[in-house]
């Protein structure tokens, strides 16, 4: 549907009446063209055909393997895996998708058992997940082949406690991360230090066959070790980077008592730590990042320059999004070109601060439109900051459209910005104006992006 309503909005023609729709379609069509460049199923196709760098070697991986066993999980599963059922035929021996549960419940496969995965927070259903896993795994042999198609959301859709420890643990632990605004490689460190599947434990779950990871990455870096806790990768961090992540952020003395004796145990190495570098399993792993945020930049610049914008390459969206937000404001007041359009991508964080709805796009979104209110830009400025995913926050929003007179708008509909940005209330903000961007889940995650026009 999503697709539809963009392809007749981006014909609306940019006259006065109507210029404020027009630009927003034509934000809107710049986004979809970030998403289907990072389609899932084109990449996997890509991926087994050896056509992407450095994946030359995989249609004779596959080709040599008498059996295939495949575990998608992430919110780009089910695409993933419906590309290699269509691929492999009867080659595929059995395989399990662990999806977001809208999109559970939606999917339709005839090799795959499909199953819900909870996000962000990990769940019954999570766990129930990582333990069909492992039962898929322990049919496997040696000469088989393992392909672990990973994207974002995997981390909390894929849960199973270390020994010992509670998913309630692991769920108090989590959250309290996420309140405190600890990066998504801070999460992962102690994720995988409190799991049985995480920090490439999966890997040795996998009995003596060969793995293959197609990864669609959401980690500024592309680090192997990051996307999805590092299932398939081996973990450079330590038991005491785990608690030091906790304690630089504050969550150590609120942790659940199992949590810390657990860890401390690790660090004394009394428990078994994650996968190393240099560990035989490792030997018959090869992982391939498919794609990535730069693949969605580069298919929003591409659609750009084709409707004859110059496009500039902003730095990363990364930091705090209130500080992002208002570096962009100046970076797009500063262009005195004609037509620039100007494109960026990341994962910047929030500080939570006040009980409000909203997510890190929206927050960003409304930060850069303060900041233009504030220099008080009357040039044609606009932007939008979504999640590729579709999914901003615990919301209904990809994101947001940002206006010089966003702000003016909001104090018109008894709202202020200001107050909504300190309590993280940018969701309550930009429904009240008509600034929401809502695109239903994609099927894909790439991150976040940012497309603005300036000028234009």
């Amino acid at each position: 549907m999503f697709a539809r309503e963009l392809k007749g909005a981006a014909c609306i023609a940019m006259e006065p009446g109507n210029l404020d729709d027009a630009v927003r379609a034509e934000l809107a069509r710049l986004y979809r063209a970030a998403v289907d460049a990072a389609d899932p199923a084109r990449l996997v196709g890509l991926a087994l055909d050896g056509a992407l760098e450095g994946a030359g070697a995989i249609p004779s991986i596959v080709a040599a393997a008498p059996r295939v066993f495949v575990l998608a999980i992430g919110k780009a599963s089910l695409a993933m895996a419906a590309e290699i059922e269509h691929r492999l035929g009867a080659k595929l021996a059995e395989g399990l998708v662990v999806a977001p549960a809208a999109s559970a419940k939606a999917g339709a496969l005839s090799r795959f058992e499909i199953v819900a995965g909870g996000h962000p927070l990990p769940d019954s259903n999570s766990e129930a997940a990582a333990c069909k896993a492992l039962e898929l795994l322990a049919q496997v042999s040696t000469g088989d082949l393992v392909i672990a198609a990973l994207s974002g959301g995997a981390s909390a859709m894929f849960a199973a406690p270390a020994g010992g420890l509670t998913l309630a643990d692991k769920v108090a632990v989590t959250a309290a991360l996420l309140r405190s605004a600890a990066t998504i490689r801070e999460l992962n460190i102690v994720r995988k230090h409190l799991s049985r599947v995480k920090g490439g434990r999966l890997v040795q779950a996998a009995r003596g066959a060969r793995v293959v990871g197609l990864v669609l990455s959401d980690v500024p870096g592309n680090d192997l070790a990051a996307i999805a806790s590092g299932l398939t990768a081996p973990d450079p961090t330590t038991f005491a980077d785990a608690i030091g992540v906790m304690k630089r952020r504050a969550v150590w003395g609120r942790a659940p008592e199992r949590v810390r004796d657990y860890l401390e145990r690790g660090n004394a190495g009394q428990e078994r730590d994650t996968l190393k570098g240099g560990d035989p399993a490792l030997a018959r792993v090869t992982s391939f990042i498919i794609g990535d945020n730069r693949t969605a930049l580069e298919g929003a610049a591409s659609a750009a320059m084709r409707a004859g914008y110059r496009v500039e390459r902003w730095r990363d969206l990364a930091g705090e999004a209130d500080d992002v937000g208002r570096a962009l404001a100046e970076h797009l007041s500063a262009i005195r070109d004609e037509r620039v359009c100007v494109i960026t991508g990341g994962e910047p964080v929030v500080t939570l601060r006040g009980g409000g709805l909203g997510g890190r796009a929206q927050q960003c979104a409304l930060a850069l439109a303060i900041e233009l209110a504030r220099m008080g830009e009357r040039r044609s400025i606009a932007a939008l900051v979504a999640g590729t995913d579709g999914i901003d926050g615990p919301t209904d929003a990809a994101g947001a459209f940002a206006f010089p007179d966003t702000v003016a708008r909001g104090a018109a509909a008894g709202m202020r910005a200001d107050t909504s940005l300190g309590r993280n209330d940018a969701y309550s903000f930009f429904k009240a104006v008509g600034g929401l961007f809502v695109t239903g889940p994609t099927g894909t995650n790439v991150a976040d992006l940012s497309i603005a026009l300036v000028n234009f």
